[in-house]
């Protein structure tokens, strides 16, 4: 290694961050308030796995960025920075000149981390703190000079809130194993452009992917020791550079994205990503200097008053969102994904650190927040939030601000409490009908709900029916990982079961779980497989499980089939029906049908009154909906007219018998969803009077419409 001094180094200008290729060579600029000195360093790949690199100083700083434009460089360039200043630990700072350092604004990232012992920067006991002098080029991830452009990612589809259904996707995960995608791209971006994949999703009826996190990212130290793999992504190491191991072809990573957006966009479908804001990969204070740390540390992390970690996500660190570094970061990240890849909106992991500048408590109007929500791209986009974190102070479902949407966790918890007669119908209403008492009192709309009963993190849909406890042995933690309030009914066997009643009883109670999902007013969220009857063995926490037991299975079973026409059917009811996905709240107004807008019945066909409320032995609830005045409007703005309807959900082991409400609710009933049956198709489509009696099967979820 050598220093330059041949060509010098222009000044260049501060910002934006990053390197950007200009005036015949690369402009850097990486912050760090504390440094003394940076360097940074081109470095060259032998063919024989080796590595040569050429020390830049970079000695303009401005504004707390050191900066300078290199002559003779050019795109691709492979680069690092060497940080020289304080190291010392008990106030934070670990500066250390030995390690390579990512970019924070890479736009590209090679290689991993292939040696955890080079990338500390300490040696001995970590809490003795002693700097480390091994020289971690050639053990650490690069940066690559990237130019900007690439394929056009096309107009977005602008979806409406209220049309929304979301499908929550591992684009690994979800082309590795399907037997249409090109061997060399599945598994890949460009897997999840392959028109077998898209019309997949189009039939499905789903108008929007969330991305498991596509950001670049690397296993953490105790994974690589067990030979495991981060699967699901929540380690980021690049907030702008998308996952590398994504593209078909090494280094392709940016344009296959582009592409893949693009023929996304082309079907109509949204594209949302899981971003990570809340930590990073450098785990703990124990953990590999790989950029941030080495960077800057009290600028991107809490730390306590002796320089200790400040914990509040579980993973070991904890970026502060009141630090303007960290808001400048996120913030230039989101949007160099939203104008530049043509990303849709995001859903933001353990969004309540995001509101806890310093640590402290939540504050829904705090700067990270509101520099997002004010920011005139990133305001234009969905942006979704999942309202906690690892601490009790950070659970916020619905204290969010008005521009955001939130992961219900309450719906997820209620629907799937009812569905296995633990609960009575009071809690169930509220969610059924947007969650009005979470999201209404602070202006938000029904459709900021997004509702969900499985995600990644838990058991698949599947599982939640076939399980009464996890299985998580092939993690590798003795059992310790993964919630134990899984809140599930294996609907009498444990597992896997040829018993014929049980399996008819399993894929009924997966169909009212999955009906309900659909048709409650709000956002519904599916997650990836789920409609193909996906299990994982009763794994609630495959974060590390890169292989067949997180790998969608495409492999065509009766059950699967059958549960895919049921999806389907219950997606396209929605589609439809104006008065399902209703864009306001419903608040007892009289309807030119001279009933209220919503209703809700007891069995025998009568309103429902405060006792019945609180019965909680209660299995049965009737919801009536005014379709006439439905507030709902067409992509033009035109008001929308739909039927009314009744909804009848029984979760009870017997059979309910029921009388059709009668009067100002309507002249008769059409079946429409009878989750009794394999494909939702009622057994008898002919309208039933009003008032007369009906028998409703044992957990089952029935919808009428409604004929006057």
């Amino acid at each position: 290694m050598t220093a330059e001094h041949e060509h010098p180094v222009l000044a260049g200008r501060p910002f934006p961050l990053g390197a950007h290729p200009e005036g015949g060579g690369v402009r850097f600029a990486v912050a760090s308030s504390i440094a003394d000195a940076v360097e940074v360093c081109l470095v060259e790949a032998g063919d024989d796995g080796s590595f040569t690199e050429r020390r830049v100083e970079l000695t303009e700083r401005t504004f707390g960025v050191w900066h300078g434009l290199v002559p003779g460089v050019t795109d691709g360039q492979l680069y690092g920075f060497r940080v020289h200043g304080p190291y010392d630990p008990t106030r934070g700072l670990r500066c250390n000149p030995a390690k390579l350092l990512v970019d924070p604004y890479a736009r590209r990232i090679s290689g991993t981390l292939t040696d955890v012992g080079a990338a500390l920067g300490y040696v001995g006991d970590h809490m003795d703190w002693t700097p480390s002098a091994v020289d971690s080029l050639g053990s650490v991830p690069l940066s690559r000079v990237t130019a900007p452009g690439g394929a056009d990612t096309g107009p977005a589809p602008n979806v409406p809130w209220e049309e929304t259904v979301i499908y929550e996707v591992h684009v690994k995960g979800f082309t590795k194993l399907h037997p249409e995608v090109p061997e060399h791209q599945r598994g890949t971006y460009l897997g999840m452009a392959h028109p077998a994949v898209i019309e997949h999703l189009q039939r499905l009826g789903v108008t929007a992917v969330e991305l498991l996190p596509v950001h670049s990212f690397v296993d953490e130290p105790a994974l690589t020791a067990q030979g495991r793999h981060n699967y699901w992504g929540y380690s980021t190491l690049g907030f702008l550079a998308p996952h590398a191991a994504y593209a078909s072809e090494p280094g392709r990573e940016v344009e296959e994205f582009r592409t893949m957006v693009a023929a996304l966009h082309a079907a109509g479908i949204e594209v949302l990503l899981d971003v990570v804001f809340n930590h990073t990969c450098e785990g703990g204070l124990g953990g590999p200097t790989l950029s941030f740390r080495g960077l800057d540390a009290p600028a991107y992390y809490l730390h306590s008053a002796n320089g200790g970690g400040f914990d509040l996500t579980g993973c070991g660190n904890t970026l502060d969102a009141g630090s303007p570094t960290v808001v400048r970061l996120v913030t230039d990240s989101l949007r160099y994904w939203a104008s530049e890849l043509g990303v849709d909106g995001f859903r933001f992991d353990l969004a309540s650190v995001l509101g806890r500048p310093g640590g402290g408590g939540f504050d829904r109007n705090a700067g990270l927040l509101t520099a997002i929500t004010t920011d005139p791209v990133l305001s234009q986009r969905k942006l979704i939030a999942e309202p906690w974190d690892a601490t009790g102070e950070g659970y916020r479902v619905g204290d969010f601000g008005v521009q955001w949407a939130e992961w219900n966790g309450r719906f997820r918890d209620t629907v799937r409490d009812f569905w296995r007669s633990a609960t009575g119908v009071a809690e169930l209403a509220y969610r059924l009908s947007g969650s009005s008492d979470l999201y209404d009192l602070s202006g938000r709309r029904p459709w900021q709900s997004v509702n969900f009963v499985t995600a990644h993190d838990g058991f698949t849909l599947r599982d939640l029916v076939s399980y009464n406890h996890k299985h998580n042995e092939a993690n590798g933690e003795d059992g310790r990982d993964g919630t134990d309030d899984n809140r599930s009914w294996n609907c009498g066997v444990e597992g896997e079961t040829d018993d014929a009643a049980v399996l008819e009883l399993r894929a009924r109670q997966a169909r009212n779980l999955f009906a309900t999902l659909v048709l409650s007013t709000g956002t519904p969220m599916l997650t990836a497989g789920d409609e193909m009857w996906r299990t994982q063995g009763g794994n609630n926490n495959a974060y590390c499980q890169d292989n067949e037991t997180s790998w969608v299975d495409w492999t065509p079973t009766e059950a699967a089939e059958a549960m895919l026409t049921f999806a389907r059917r219950v997606i396209s009811l929605r589609a439809e029906c104006p008065a399902l996905r209703q864009a306001e709240f419903f608040d007892g107004r009289e309807t030119p049908s001279g009933v209220p807008d919503l209703v809700w019945l007891h069995a025998d066909g009568r309103e429902m009154t405060e006792t019945d409320w609180f019965d909680d032995s209660r299995r049965t609830l009737m919801m009536w909906i005014d379709g006439e005045d439905c507030r709902g409007r067409s992509r033009l703005g035109e008001p929308l007219e739909d039927h009314s309807w009744l909804l009848v959900l029984h979760s009870g082991a017997e059979p309910a018998r029921i009388n059709l409400p009668a009067g100002e609710y309507g002249r008769c009933y059409e079946p429409v969803l009878d989750t009794a049956r394999a494909d939702g198709v009622p057994e008898r489509g002919d309208p039933l009077p009003a008032g007369s009696p009906l028998s409703v099967p044992a957990r089952t979820f029935l919808v009428l419409k409604v004929r006057t």
